[in-house]
């Protein structure tokens, strides 16, 4: 069954490609050094650090985007031409089909955290860009299996690319919530308890990709081995949750 999924995997990253993806990427990249540089030259003080930690900011949101986008207009398209129930038609278990997909989508994201990852050899020494390039690649797989679960479930572009930006979104600010939320210590009321409750239940729900592609390892070069491996298992654990859901979903479908 191996060799199916990694035909499936193929066809798709050939997908990405010939949509030009790549040229998407070098130009988002050019933009992003351009505006940074831009910013660079009006900074009085440490301007260096403001355009690493503006870059890094630019590039992790750019790859997430494309990501995303590329994987529920990829399915939707899918879905469209008869392609999934092509698939499904094949003496194939769906997980095959579904590892196949989600290989695809993590060989995509490789481009974006290798292609990022090199602009960050600029600012930071290669040890420092190697971790926020990996982190990069780690964050995109999570939003690409959370991507497929969202149009496996939701079926339509727009409400599932919104589920997937809003998924992201929490998952970035979620620590922040908590901190607003603990650090009104004057308020004792029974709704910011019962808010406090809500924020913490959903903490312990996503993934806290604040701790990932922190813009300061390339500023202040402070990413460490332990990190690292916090990253890693934090995706390890993600992307088995997500790719489990997603199965449960598919078989669930009548194609």
């Amino acid at each position: 069954m191996i060799a199916p999924a990694l035909t499936i995997a193929r066809y798709t990253l050939l997908e990405a490609l010939r949509n030009r993806l790549l040229w998407l990427l070098l130009l988002m990249a050019a933009g992003a050094v351009a505006v940074s540089g831009f910013l660079n030259e009006l900074a009085l003080t440490e301007s260096r650090q403001l355009q690493a930690a503006l870059l890094g900011a630019v590039l992790r949101l750019a790859a997430v985007f494309l990501v995303a986008t590329f994987v529920v207009t990829s399915m939707a398209r899918e879905a469209n031409d008869k392609g999934l129930e092509l698939l499904m038609a094949l003496p194939l278990p769906r997980a095959v089909y579904l590892v196949g997909k989600l290989a695809g989508f993590g060989a995509l994201a490789l481009l974006p955290a290798l292609l990022f990852g090199a602009l960050g050899l600029f600012f930071a020494p290669p040890a420092q860009a190697a971790l926020w390039a990996f982190s990069l690649l780690c964050e995109c797989w999570i939003v690409a299996a959370f991507s497929v679960l969202c149009m496996l479930t939701l079926s339509q572009v727009l409400p599932a690319l919104a589920a997937a930006f809003a998924f992201y979104l929490l998952a970035r600010v979620i620590a922040v919530l908590q901190l607003l939320g603990h650090g009104a210590a004057s308020v004792h009321s029974v709704s910011q308890q019962a808010l406090n409750t809500g924020i913490d239940g959903l903490a312990l729900l996503l993934p806290h990709l604040d701790q990932f592609t922190r813009s300061d390892w390339l500023v202040y070069h402070s990413g460490s081995a332990a990190e690292l491996g916090a990253i890693a298992a934090q995706t390890a654990i993600y992307v088995a949750l997500l790719t489990a859901a997603a199965l449960f979903d598919l078989h669930r479908k009548a194609i």
